[in-house]
Protein backbone atom coordinates (compact mmCIF):
# COMPACT_ATOMS: atom_id res chain seq x y z
CA UNK A 1 0.00 0.00 0.00
CA UNK A 2 2.87 2.40 0.87
CA UNK A 3 4.38 2.06 -2.84
CA UNK A 4 0.57 2.71 -3.71
CA UNK A 5 0.62 6.19 -2.18
CA UNK A 6 4.36 7.13 -3.49
CA UNK A 7 2.76 6.23 -7.27
CA UNK A 8 -0.03 8.18 -6.52
CA UNK A 9 1.99 10.85 -5.56
CA UNK A 10 4.76 11.19 -8.48
CA UNK A 11 1.45 11.56 -10.80
CA UNK A 12 -0.15 14.12 -8.96
CA UNK A 13 3.28 16.13 -8.36
CA UNK A 14 3.81 15.80 -12.10
CA UNK A 15 1.40 18.88 -12.98
CA UNK A 16 2.11 22.17 -13.41
CA UNK A 17 2.02 23.02 -9.54
CA UNK A 18 3.86 26.35 -8.25
CA UNK A 19 5.99 26.33 -5.84
CA UNK A 20 3.51 26.79 -2.52
CA UNK A 21 1.01 24.12 -4.51
CA UNK A 22 4.09 21.76 -4.37
CA UNK A 23 5.00 22.27 -0.50
CA UNK A 24 1.23 22.03 -0.13
CA UNK A 25 0.48 18.51 -2.10
CA UNK A 26 3.96 17.58 -0.67
CA UNK A 27 3.35 17.69 2.65
CA UNK A 28 -0.14 15.92 2.41
CA UNK A 29 1.04 12.96 0.12
CA UNK A 30 3.78 12.58 3.29
CA UNK A 31 0.80 12.45 5.85
CA UNK A 32 -0.61 10.17 3.79
CA UNK A 33 1.95 7.85 3.43
CA UNK A 34 2.96 8.06 7.17
CA UNK A 35 -0.64 7.03 8.35
CA UNK A 36 -0.61 4.06 5.30
CA UNK A 37 2.82 2.76 6.83
CA UNK A 38 1.15 2.72 9.98
CA UNK A 39 -1.95 1.13 8.85
CA UNK A 40 0.40 -1.81 7.32
CA UNK A 41 2.28 -2.36 10.52
CA UNK A 42 -0.79 -2.53 12.67
CA UNK A 43 -2.51 -5.45 10.28
CA UNK A 44 -5.25 -5.55 12.75
CA UNK A 45 -7.50 -4.24 11.43
CA UNK A 46 -8.63 -0.54 9.82
CA UNK A 47 -7.57 1.64 12.75
CA UNK A 48 -6.36 5.15 11.26
CA UNK A 49 -7.83 5.67 7.98
CA UNK A 50 -9.62 8.24 9.50
CA UNK A 51 -6.53 10.58 10.42
CA UNK A 52 -6.23 11.00 6.19
CA UNK A 53 -8.86 13.76 6.18
CA UNK A 54 -6.19 16.09 7.40
CA UNK A 55 -4.48 15.10 4.01
CA UNK A 56 -6.76 17.69 1.72
CA UNK A 57 -6.98 20.32 4.63
CA UNK A 58 -3.21 20.74 4.79
CA UNK A 59 -2.57 21.08 1.50
CA UNK A 60 -5.57 23.61 1.22
CA UNK A 61 -3.29 26.38 3.11
CA UNK A 62 -0.79 26.22 0.24
CA UNK A 63 -2.13 25.02 -3.28
CA UNK A 64 -4.64 25.50 -5.65
CA UNK A 65 -8.41 23.77 -5.08
CA UNK A 66 -7.48 21.13 -8.25
CA UNK A 67 -4.83 19.84 -5.97
CA UNK A 68 -6.73 19.80 -3.30
CA UNK A 69 -8.87 17.92 -5.19
CA UNK A 70 -6.42 15.44 -6.35
CA UNK A 71 -4.71 14.68 -2.66
CA UNK A 72 -8.36 14.41 -1.41
CA UNK A 73 -9.15 12.12 -4.16
CA UNK A 74 -5.62 10.33 -3.49
CA UNK A 75 -7.08 10.05 0.19
CA UNK A 76 -9.90 8.26 -0.28
CA UNK A 77 -8.63 6.07 -2.59
CA UNK A 78 -5.53 4.93 -0.28
CA UNK A 79 -8.36 4.31 2.32
CA UNK A 80 -10.88 2.33 0.12
CA UNK A 81 -8.03 0.63 -0.20
CA UNK A 82 -7.40 -0.24 3.10
CA UNK A 83 -11.23 -1.17 3.52
CA UNK A 84 -11.48 -3.32 0.95
CA UNK A 85 -8.21 -5.62 2.38
CA UNK A 86 -10.31 -5.34 5.61
CA UNK A 87 -12.49 -8.61 6.17
CA UNK A 88 -13.71 -7.46 9.12
CA UNK A 89 -14.10 -3.86 8.01
CA UNK A 90 -15.93 -1.84 10.78
CA UNK A 91 -18.87 0.68 10.26
CA UNK A 92 -16.22 3.45 11.38
CA UNK A 93 -14.03 2.54 8.17
CA UNK A 94 -17.14 3.98 6.01
CA UNK A 95 -17.84 6.41 8.32
CA UNK A 96 -14.32 7.62 7.84
CA UNK A 97 -14.27 7.52 4.14
CA UNK A 98 -17.29 9.41 3.83
CA UNK A 99 -15.30 12.39 6.94
CA UNK A 100 -12.39 12.22 4.05
CA UNK A 101 -15.06 13.12 0.94
CA UNK A 102 -16.39 15.94 3.26
CA UNK A 103 -13.41 17.05 4.28
CA UNK A 104 -11.87 17.41 0.13
CA UNK A 105 -14.70 19.51 -0.30
CA UNK A 106 -14.51 21.93 2.59
CA UNK A 107 -10.83 21.95 1.95
CA UNK A 108 -10.96 22.60 -2.18
CA UNK A 109 -13.80 25.33 -1.19
CA UNK A 110 -11.36 27.00 0.62
CA UNK A 111 -8.16 26.36 -1.37
CA UNK A 112 -10.53 28.06 -4.21
CA UNK A 113 -11.34 31.61 -2.03
CA UNK A 114 -7.86 31.28 -1.18
CA UNK A 115 -6.63 31.60 -4.74
CA UNK A 116 -9.12 33.84 -5.98
CA UNK A 117 -7.96 36.20 -3.49
CA UNK A 118 -4.35 35.51 -4.36
CA UNK A 119 -5.22 36.22 -8.22
CA UNK A 120 -6.88 39.60 -7.74
CA UNK A 121 -4.08 40.82 -5.61
CA UNK A 122 -1.58 39.71 -8.28
CA UNK A 123 -3.50 41.58 -10.29
CA UNK A 124 -3.10 44.88 -8.57
CA UNK A 125 0.67 44.54 -7.98
CA UNK A 126 0.57 44.51 -11.83
CA UNK A 127 -1.59 47.79 -11.90
CA UNK A 128 0.31 49.40 -9.38
CA UNK A 129 3.57 48.23 -11.65
CA UNK A 130 2.08 49.71 -14.65
CA UNK A 131 0.52 52.72 -12.57
CA UNK A 132 4.26 53.65 -11.12
CA UNK A 133 5.93 53.46 -14.84
CA UNK A 134 3.36 55.82 -15.80
CA UNK A 135 3.88 58.16 -12.59
CA UNK A 136 7.87 57.82 -12.25
CA UNK A 137 9.00 57.30 -15.57
CA UNK A 138 12.49 55.37 -15.78
CA UNK A 139 15.52 58.09 -15.43
CA UNK A 140 18.80 58.17 -17.34
CA UNK A 141 21.42 56.82 -17.86
CA UNK A 142 22.25 60.24 -19.43
CA UNK A 143 19.87 63.09 -19.07
CA UNK A 144 21.74 66.50 -20.64
CA UNK A 145 25.21 66.96 -19.74
CA UNK A 146 24.15 64.64 -16.19
CA UNK A 147 24.56 61.05 -15.69
CA UNK A 148 21.21 59.94 -13.70
CA UNK A 149 20.14 57.59 -11.59
CA UNK A 150 17.06 57.13 -9.30
CA UNK A 151 15.43 54.45 -6.96
CA UNK A 152 12.31 54.12 -5.19
CA UNK A 153 12.14 52.58 -2.29
CA UNK A 154 9.26 51.31 -0.44
CA UNK A 155 8.56 49.95 3.36
CA UNK A 156 6.03 47.13 2.16
CA UNK A 157 6.44 44.65 -0.67
CA UNK A 158 2.94 45.07 -1.63
CA UNK A 159 3.36 48.96 -2.57
CA UNK A 160 5.88 49.91 -5.00
CA UNK A 161 4.82 53.76 -5.12
CA UNK A 162 3.50 56.05 -2.78
CA UNK A 163 3.57 60.29 -1.91
CA UNK A 164 7.05 60.64 -3.08
CA UNK A 165 8.22 61.79 -6.78
CA UNK A 166 10.62 62.70 -8.88
CA UNK A 167 12.08 63.46 -12.75
CA UNK A 168 14.72 64.67 -14.82
CA UNK A 169 14.38 66.39 -18.09
CA UNK A 170 15.92 67.85 -20.94
CA UNK A 171 14.34 71.21 -21.77
CA UNK A 172 15.36 74.63 -23.89
CA UNK A 173 16.79 75.97 -20.55
CA UNK A 174 19.21 73.06 -19.27
CA UNK A 175 18.44 69.83 -17.28
CA UNK A 176 15.83 70.29 -14.94
CA UNK A 177 14.72 67.56 -12.16
CA UNK A 178 12.51 68.06 -9.27
CA UNK A 179 12.15 65.81 -6.23
CA UNK A 180 9.41 65.66 -3.61
CA UNK A 181 7.13 64.55 -1.30
CA UNK A 182 3.48 64.59 -0.75
CA UNK A 183 2.00 64.65 2.40
CA UNK A 184 0.00 61.61 3.66
CA UNK A 185 0.06 58.38 2.39
CA UNK A 186 -2.59 55.95 0.12
CA UNK A 187 -4.17 56.37 -3.17
CA UNK A 188 -4.47 60.18 -2.43
CA UNK A 189 -0.80 60.74 -2.24
CA UNK A 190 -0.16 58.84 -5.55
CA UNK A 191 -2.66 61.25 -6.91
CA UNK A 192 -1.36 64.10 -5.74
CA UNK A 193 1.98 62.62 -6.92
CA UNK A 194 0.86 62.39 -10.23
CA UNK A 195 -0.63 66.18 -10.56
CA UNK A 196 2.67 67.57 -9.67
CA UNK A 197 4.56 65.39 -12.15
CA UNK A 198 2.04 66.43 -14.57
CA UNK A 199 2.10 69.69 -14.63
CA UNK A 200 6.01 69.88 -13.88
CA UNK A 201 6.50 68.09 -17.34
CA UNK A 202 4.77 70.98 -18.92
CA UNK A 203 6.02 74.02 -17.14
CA UNK A 204 9.48 72.88 -16.99
CA UNK A 205 9.35 73.65 -21.07
CA UNK A 206 7.64 76.75 -21.19
CA UNK A 207 8.98 78.73 -17.76
CA UNK A 208 12.80 79.78 -18.10
CA UNK A 209 13.04 80.98 -14.22
CA UNK A 210 12.20 78.64 -11.56
CA UNK A 211 10.59 80.61 -9.57
CA UNK A 212 7.92 80.87 -12.19
CA UNK A 213 7.92 77.09 -12.07
CA UNK A 214 7.46 76.94 -8.60
CA UNK A 215 4.47 79.61 -8.66
CA UNK A 216 2.83 77.74 -11.60
CA UNK A 217 3.15 73.95 -9.41
CA UNK A 218 1.97 75.72 -6.10
CA UNK A 219 -1.32 76.60 -8.17
CA UNK A 220 -1.81 72.86 -9.29
CA UNK A 221 -1.05 71.53 -5.94
CA UNK A 222 -3.66 74.60 -4.18
CA UNK A 223 -6.21 73.61 -6.56
CA UNK A 224 -6.34 69.54 -5.92
CA UNK A 225 -5.45 69.60 -1.90
CA UNK A 226 -7.55 70.50 1.10
CA UNK A 227 -6.46 73.42 3.80
CA UNK A 228 -3.92 71.01 5.28
CA UNK A 229 -2.30 68.64 2.37
CA UNK A 230 0.61 70.38 0.41
CA UNK A 231 4.35 68.70 -1.09
CA UNK A 232 7.49 69.73 -0.01
CA UNK A 233 9.50 69.89 -3.23
CA UNK A 234 12.89 70.67 -4.52
CA UNK A 235 13.63 72.05 -8.33
CA UNK A 236 17.49 72.04 -9.55
CA UNK A 237 18.17 73.35 -13.14
CA UNK A 238 22.08 72.50 -14.48
CA UNK A 239 23.11 75.23 -17.33
CA UNK A 240 25.86 75.43 -18.64
CA UNK A 241 27.53 74.28 -15.75
CA UNK A 242 25.46 76.49 -13.22
CA UNK A 243 23.44 74.39 -10.65
CA UNK A 244 20.49 75.90 -9.38
CA UNK A 245 17.86 74.68 -6.66
CA UNK A 246 14.90 76.39 -5.21
CA UNK A 247 13.88 74.51 -2.26
CA UNK A 248 10.07 74.03 -0.76
CA UNK A 249 10.05 72.82 2.29
CA UNK A 250 12.09 69.98 1.31
CA UNK A 251 15.52 68.24 2.81
CA UNK A 252 18.71 70.17 1.52
CA UNK A 253 20.32 67.96 -1.83
CA UNK A 254 23.93 66.81 -1.20
CA UNK A 255 26.99 68.32 -3.14
CA UNK A 256 29.33 65.26 -3.39
CA UNK A 257 32.91 67.24 -4.21
CA UNK A 258 36.13 65.45 -4.36
CA UNK A 259 35.50 63.59 -0.84
CA UNK A 260 33.71 66.71 0.56
CA UNK A 261 29.55 66.03 1.26
CA UNK A 262 28.01 70.02 0.86
CA UNK A 263 24.36 70.18 2.08
CA UNK A 264 22.87 73.08 -0.56
CA UNK A 265 20.43 74.62 1.96
CA UNK A 266 18.04 77.24 0.48
CA UNK A 267 19.46 81.28 1.70
CA UNK A 268 16.05 81.51 2.93
CA UNK A 269 13.45 78.72 4.17
CA UNK A 270 9.98 78.59 2.04
CA UNK A 271 7.12 76.89 3.01
CA UNK A 272 6.02 73.75 0.61
CA UNK A 273 3.96 73.93 -2.05
CA UNK A 274 0.32 74.66 -1.57
CA UNK A 275 1.20 77.33 0.92
CA UNK A 276 2.38 80.04 -1.79
CA UNK A 277 5.91 79.72 -1.47
CA UNK A 278 8.31 83.05 -2.03
CA UNK A 279 11.55 81.30 -2.67
CA UNK A 280 15.37 82.32 -3.08
CA UNK A 281 17.62 80.50 -5.36
CA UNK A 282 20.66 79.05 -4.73
CA UNK A 283 23.54 78.93 -7.46
CA UNK A 284 26.75 76.84 -7.19
CA UNK A 285 29.00 76.60 -9.91
CA UNK A 286 29.64 73.00 -10.75
CA UNK A 287 32.83 70.86 -11.58
CA UNK A 288 33.01 67.57 -13.58
CA UNK A 289 32.73 64.70 -11.51
CA UNK A 290 30.53 66.41 -8.82
CA UNK A 291 27.39 64.52 -7.84
CA UNK A 292 23.99 65.83 -6.55
CA UNK A 293 21.95 63.27 -4.09
CA UNK A 294 18.00 64.45 -4.33
CA UNK A 295 16.21 62.59 -1.60
CA UNK A 296 13.11 62.43 0.48
CA UNK A 297 12.49 62.82 4.20
CA UNK A 298 12.16 58.50 4.54
CA UNK A 299 15.74 58.58 4.01
CA UNK A 300 16.52 61.48 6.86
CA UNK A 301 14.03 59.76 9.34
CA UNK A 302 15.43 55.98 8.74
CA UNK A 303 16.53 55.04 12.34
CA UNK A 304 17.41 51.89 14.09
CA UNK A 305 16.88 51.92 18.09
CA UNK A 306 16.73 55.41 18.23
CA UNK A 307 19.82 56.50 15.77
CA UNK A 308 19.10 57.92 12.82
CA UNK A 309 21.16 56.31 9.34
CA UNK A 310 24.18 58.61 8.98
CA UNK A 311 23.67 59.74 5.36
CA UNK A 312 25.91 62.53 5.26
CA UNK A 313 28.64 60.98 6.93
CA UNK A 314 28.57 57.78 4.65
CA UNK A 315 27.09 59.95 1.20
CA UNK A 316 30.79 60.00 -0.13
CA UNK A 317 31.90 56.40 0.84
CA UNK A 318 28.80 54.49 -0.76
CA UNK A 319 28.08 57.22 -3.84
CA UNK A 320 31.17 58.62 -4.35
CA UNK A 321 32.03 55.68 -6.98
CA UNK A 322 31.72 53.29 -10.13
CA UNK A 323 28.52 54.86 -11.64
CA UNK A 324 25.45 56.61 -10.45
CA UNK A 325 23.60 53.44 -10.30
CA UNK A 326 26.04 51.82 -8.26
CA UNK A 327 25.95 54.63 -6.11
CA UNK A 328 22.35 54.27 -4.97
CA UNK A 329 22.28 50.56 -5.08
CA UNK A 330 25.30 50.53 -1.95
CA UNK A 331 23.39 53.44 -0.50
CA UNK A 332 19.91 51.84 -0.63
CA UNK A 333 21.68 48.14 0.44
CA UNK A 334 23.43 50.28 3.78
CA UNK A 335 20.18 52.02 4.41
CA UNK A 336 18.14 48.25 4.46
CA UNK A 337 20.76 46.72 6.62
CA UNK A 338 20.53 49.76 9.37
CA UNK A 339 17.10 49.52 9.82
CA UNK A 340 17.16 45.95 9.70
CA UNK A 341 14.95 45.72 6.66
CA UNK A 342 12.13 48.01 8.41
CA UNK A 343 11.46 51.14 6.84
CA UNK A 344 8.62 53.15 7.75
CA UNK A 345 8.46 55.67 4.48
CA UNK A 346 8.63 55.49 1.38
CA UNK A 347 12.07 56.91 0.00
CA UNK A 348 12.98 58.67 -3.69
CA UNK A 349 16.46 58.91 -4.26
CA UNK A 350 18.33 60.92 -7.57
CA UNK A 351 21.90 60.48 -8.11
CA UNK A 352 23.13 62.62 -10.35
CA UNK A 353 26.85 63.64 -11.86
CA UNK A 354 27.97 66.27 -14.05
CA UNK A 355 29.96 65.23 -16.74
CA UNK A 356 31.47 68.53 -18.03
CA UNK A 357 29.79 70.83 -20.45
CA UNK A 358 28.48 69.93 -23.73
CA UNK A 359 31.24 70.24 -26.88
CA UNK A 360 30.55 73.44 -28.79
CA UNK A 361 27.36 74.36 -26.53
CA UNK A 362 27.97 77.97 -24.87
CA UNK A 363 24.45 78.79 -22.70
CA UNK A 364 23.64 81.88 -21.31
CA UNK A 365 23.05 82.16 -17.77
CA UNK A 366 20.61 84.41 -16.73
CA UNK A 367 21.58 88.08 -15.26
CA UNK A 368 19.51 87.42 -11.44
CA UNK A 369 21.12 83.80 -11.50
CA UNK A 370 24.93 85.21 -11.85
CA UNK A 371 23.73 88.18 -9.10
CA UNK A 372 22.59 85.18 -6.85
CA UNK A 373 26.03 83.30 -7.38
CA UNK A 374 27.55 86.62 -6.45
CA UNK A 375 26.15 87.12 -3.52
Amino acid sequence: MLSHVRKHAFQLGRGPLSPGSRAGVGAAVGLLAIVSAIESADGRGVHYVALMTVAPILAAGFASWRAVTGVGFLALLVGAGFAVADSEMKLTTPVALVGIAFATLVAASVAAVRQGQVERIGELSKLASVAQQAVLRPLGPQVGTLAVAARYISPTATAEIGGDLYEAIDTPYGVRMIIGDVRGKGLDAVRLASIVLGSYRHVAYERPDLRAVVADLDRAVARNVGDEDFVTAAVVEERGGTLTIVNCGHPAPLLLRRGAVIPLEPPAPAPPLGFMPVVRPRVERLEPGDRLLLFTDGLGEARRDGEFFPTADRAWRLLGHGTVGDGLASLETALVEWVHGRLDDDIALVLMEYTGPRSGVTVAVPSWEVGAAES
